[in-house]
Parts: C-alpha cells; sequence; structure tokens
C-alpha cells in the first residue's frame, strides 16, 4: 500500500486530500492508497473572514467549520501534533508518542504568528490575524471615536499580503460612514521604500491613501512598542504616537520544519515549479510553508495542491510526474466597504490592478461564501 500523508490543514491541506481523494478513489477503494490528513485542530479556519470581524461583518464563528465536514469520506483524518519528522525513516512522531509512516508526505504547516518578536507588541498592538485578535479589534474600533490610527506592517512575508491595504481602505469608509472621520487620522507603515511588495499594488494603493488622506510611511521596520506612551518606533529611529495601533505581527514557519532540516526560517526549501523538497525525498510543500517567490495567499495553496495531487497520483501509478507550478496568484482587494478589485500574476506575468468597482465587491463576498464547497471540492 501506498501511504500518502498531508501535514496540516489550512487551505492547500484540505483541497490536496479532497484532489486526491477524487483523483486516486480506485486505488484507495481497493486497498492500494492511503491518504491521511493531519492537523492539532478538528475545525478548519478560513483566515480571511478576520478582516472584516472588526467591522462588524462577519463573526469569528462564520469563519470555522469541523473538518469531518468538508473532507471527503476515503480521507483518514487524524487530530494531533506533529512534533517530529524524519524524512529519512519517512515517518511522523506525535505529541502524544505515537508515529505514523509515510512513502509520500506534503508539508502544509502555514505560517505561525510571532509577535513576541517585537517588545510591546503584545501589550500595545491589536491585529485581526486570528479570532482573538479580531474580536478584540472589534471592540476597539467600536469604542473609538477620534485619535490617531496606525496600522504597521511590522514584518515580510505574512499571510494576505493585500489585507493591510485592505484594512486601512474600510477603516477610511467605516469612520466616514459614522461621521467621525475628520477626528481620526490614519498612517500606514510598511517596512520598505514602497506601501506593498508587489509595485503595482503599492502604487494603486499609494493613490488611494493619498485621495483618502491616509499618510504612508514607508522603511518603518517597527523595532518596539511602547504600550503606556502608545508610541511605536521603527529600527530606523522614526517614532510615531498612536491612540490605537494594529500590527501585522511577524511571522514564522513551524519549528518542526527546522527540525527536519527541511528549510530555515520554518519555511520547506522546494523548487518552485514542481514544489519537490530540496533537503528530502519524497516530500512536497505547499501554500504558506513552501518558500516560493511569491505572495502567501490562499489561492496559491489552492493551485499548488492541484498540481501536487497531480504530480502524487502519476507516482502512485508508477509515471513520471509532469505537473508544474507557475505561480498563478489571484488576489481580491476590497478598496472601501462596497468597492473591490483584483489582481492575477504568475512567475513570468507581473501584477495587473483592475479598476474597483461595486460588482467585484459582491464577487469577493460571494466566493467568500463559496469558499467551503470549493475547499471540498465540489466547486
Amino acid at each position: 500500500m501506498t501511504r500518502i500523508v498531508i501535514v496540516g490543514a489550512g487551505t492547500g491541506g484540505v483541497v490536496l486530500a479532497n484532489k486526491l481523494a477524487d483523483e486516486l478513489h480506485a486505488e484507495i477503494d481497493a486497498g492500494e492508497v492511503a491518504v491521511t490528513l493531519v492537523d492539532e485542530s478538528p475545525d478548519h479556519v478560513y483566515k480571511p473572514t478576520f478582516l472584516y470581524v472588526p467591522f462588524g461583518k462577519k463573526t469569528v464563528a462564520d469563519a470555522s467549520r469541523p473538518l469531518s465536514e468538508l473532507v471527503d469520506r476515503r480521507v483518514d483524518l487524524r487530530i494531533g501534533r506533529v512534533t517530529e519528522m524524519d524524512t529519512d525513516a519517512k515517518t511522523l512522531g506525535f505529541e502524544d508518542g505515537t508515529s505514523l509512516e509515510y512513502d509520500y508526505a506534503t508539508v502544509a504547516t502555514g505560517a505561525r504568528l510571532t509577535p513576541e518578536a517585537v517588545p510591546g507588541l503584545v501589550e500595545g498592538g491589536h491585529h485581526f490575524y486570528g479570532p482573538e485578535g479580531a474580536e478584540a479589534l472589534r471592540d476597539e474600533l467600536a469604542a473609538f471615536e477620534s485619535g490617531h490610527l496606525v496600522l504597521s506592517v511590522v514584518g515580510v512575508p505574512h499571510m494576505c499580503p493585500a489585507a493591510p491595504v485592505e484594512f486601512v481602505l474600510m477603516a477610511d469608509e467605516w469612520f466616514r460612514q459614522r461621521g467621525i472621520r475628520d477626528d481620526v487620522d490614519i498612517t500606514y507603515t510598511y517596512p520598505i521604500n514602497r506601501t506593498h511588495g508587489l509595485e503595482p499594488i503599492a502604487e494603486w494603493a499609494s493613490e488611494r491613501f493619498a485621495e483618502r488622506d491616509i499618510r504612508a510611511e514607508t522603511f518603518f521596520n517597527a523595532e518596539s512598542v511602547d504600550p503606556e506612551a502608545k508610541v511605536i518606533e521603527s529600527m530606523e529611529g522614526t517614532e510615531l504616537d498612536y491612540d490605537l495601533l494594529v500590527a501585522i505581527p511577524p511571522h514564522d514557519g513551524q519549528p518542526l520544519i527546522a527540525e527536519a532540516g527541511l528549510g530555515d526560517d520554518g519555511w520547506v526549501e522546494v523548487d518552485k515549479h514542481t514544489l519537490e523538497a530540496a533537503r528530502a525525498p519524497d516530500v512536497y510543500a505547499i501554500g504558506d510553508a513552501a518558500d516560493v517567490p511569491t505572495s502567501k495567499a490562499g489561492s496559491v495553496a489552492h493551485y499548488q495542491a492541484g498540481v501536487v495531487a497531480e504530480r502524487l497520483a502519476a507516482s502512485v501509478r508508477g509515471a513520471v510526474p509532469t505537473a508544474t507550478y507557475d505561480g498563478k496568484t489571484m488576489c481580491f482587494l476590497e478598496a472601501g466597504m462596497d468597492e473591490a478589485t483584483f489582481v492575477d500574476f504568475d512567475y513570468e506575468r507581473p501584477p495587473v490592478v483592475r479598476d474597483e468597482s461595486r460588482p467585484v465587491h459582491w464577487a469577493k463576498l460571494a466566493y467568500n461564501q463559496s469558499y467551503w464547497l470549493t475547499a471540498r471540492g465540489t466547486l
């Protein structure tokens, strides 16, 4: 029997598991292949939902569904924390002392937030990149009527790369709808010399910021936060006073990856086209865990899952895998509360930002609603 194990049940892991169950259904039913999906949580979280929670447009409950409702019945679902990966012995070790052998493994462990890496950030800042953070920020925004709102992108790379731009544009319009925009100053900071890592998005965002009186502070690498004085300071020596700090925390990969020798800083070193791990045989990585030169976006994980599913199916059947990932990425960007744009690009094509419109906004909301069908592989 060929044993395929997927570690991590985020977007990439769930989509891959379901695609394999569909592609290899005959082999699985015949007992020739086993597909196992491993995660430490019994629930799947659709993280883009959290952008809407601070504005009262979504709840944390909207972001979560039980994995058992999303994963094909042919997939073995194992809930447990993987603490060790031996790529020579092809085994996974679990926190409870048990182990699991594999013939092929895919690492889809995502990224983790590390706000504690910046002194004072945990105590002095808010974020919307997780359920508790999004709810706490919702409560702070509801009580915020005047003052200085600072959104600081503390480190890159980070999940949902367009979300910080979306947040400040949505906040601007939300304050206007409440009739308090004249009483609120908004500053957006970014670590490099433009407002986003991708130049076309940076140009688009900078134009919108200028139109809406949103100050942009670039070359701002946050070094520390003083929660009592309400000051955030950069490595470059710039200090910003704030009344409400929304900070995109630093992101790291999982310690498991470095400990297994698969890559540095928790990101798996892979071939950017085949997604095969560079440092171990019969291992793939997808989504945020894969160190590829593109965005850490959900669409990337989805497209990569399709490629890896095709490659694994070919290997199981004794064929040479030929499917490759071309860097395809697609992302919606909210331009406020009721208009949005979108970008798509790949390794060869630079991003193109379309004009924002209401129909694109509704398309984004429709996609968010239909995501659960997409994850199941039924759409």
